[in-house]
């Protein structure tokens, strides 16, 4: 269970050099590791022909808020595990210059008597609830959180794909980058599978699905404690809907931000 126009970049290069982390960054005192490309904090990106790898190098330009790229965080979230994961993915993309992450929710399909059988809080008003599907066209990438049902998407989020048709007539989202992240109740309880299952949106859609593989480095491969997420996208274990995140998962859903922003800019200087 589980609980918001891009710039015209500049065509000066930088000179810069550029460092590549290896796959097995070390993992920090907050659990949150270095990018395994080279780092994010940059107003460049630019793909090495020699490697697969994303390289971000450093820039003098000013970006302004206007012309900052921006990544839609758009999700669902019943008791505020997603919503906890969505606002650490907007931190990681914050922390990466002319990019800019906003949180927007999808509209909620159950009666507030409902929800209060449930004993669902409230929701944050300072989190917008997204107008209509047409605002995803605004977004320079997407990345769509919400709960399990059975292995699958929760009904919330799929009502709003569902709400998606004149996009998806006029393939006004075709080429845009997008990704998810999840919560589930167990171990078993669909981390992979909740992703796996919503792919088809995207491909109707024609976007462009971006995993974060193992890209999180040795936080992927800790076996210490129990942590939510796979190479599909950041997650956590709610258990009986009482567990918080964990610093890993948190640190987890950071880097997907990063990882989606730097994504998103070369993207927009190709």
């Amino acid at each position: 269970m589980g609980k918001g126009g891009g710039c015209v970049p500049s065509k000066t290069k930088s000179k810069s050099a550029t460092a590549t982390a290896t796959a097995n960054a070390a993992v920090d005192r907050d659990g949150a590791t270095t990018l395994p490309l080279a780092p994010i904090d940059g107003s460049k990106s630019s793909v090495d022909s020699s490697s697969s790898e994303l390289n971000v190098t450093s820039g003098n330009d000013v970006v302004t808020p206007a012309d900052r790229l921006k990544v839609f965080i758009v999700f669902y979230s019943m008791y505020g595990h997603v919503e906890g994961l969505a606002r650490r993915m907007k931190k990681g993309v914050d922390s990466v210059q002319g990019v800019e992450g906003l949180l927007f929710r999808v509209p909620e399909t159950l009666s507030p008597e409902v929800l209060e059988q449930m004993k669902a809080p409230s929701k944050d008003d300072s989190i917008p609830e997204i107008s209509s599907a047409a605002e995803l066209t605004a977004g320079n990438g997407l990345l769509f959180g919400f709960p399990t049902r059975y292995g699958c998407m929760a009904a919330q989020m799929k009502a709003f794909f569902d709400s998606t048709g004149q996009l998806w007539k006029e393939q006004k989202l075709a080429g845009k980058p997008a990704g998810f992240f999840v919560s589930t109740g167990t171990q078993g309880g669909g981390q992979e599978t909740t992703a796996w299952t919503a792919i088809t949106q995207l491909a109707h859609h024609g976007m462009l699905f971006v995993p974060i593989g193992y890209t999180f480095g040795a936080g992927m491969f800790k076996m210490d404690t129990i942590r939510g997420g796979s190479p599909y996208g950041a997650g956590v274990f709610a258990g009986d809907g009482t567990r918080d995140p964990s610093d890993t998962e948190l640190a987890l859903a950071e880097h997907q931000g990063k990882y989606m922003a730097a994504v998103v800019k070369r993207l927009a200087q190709t």
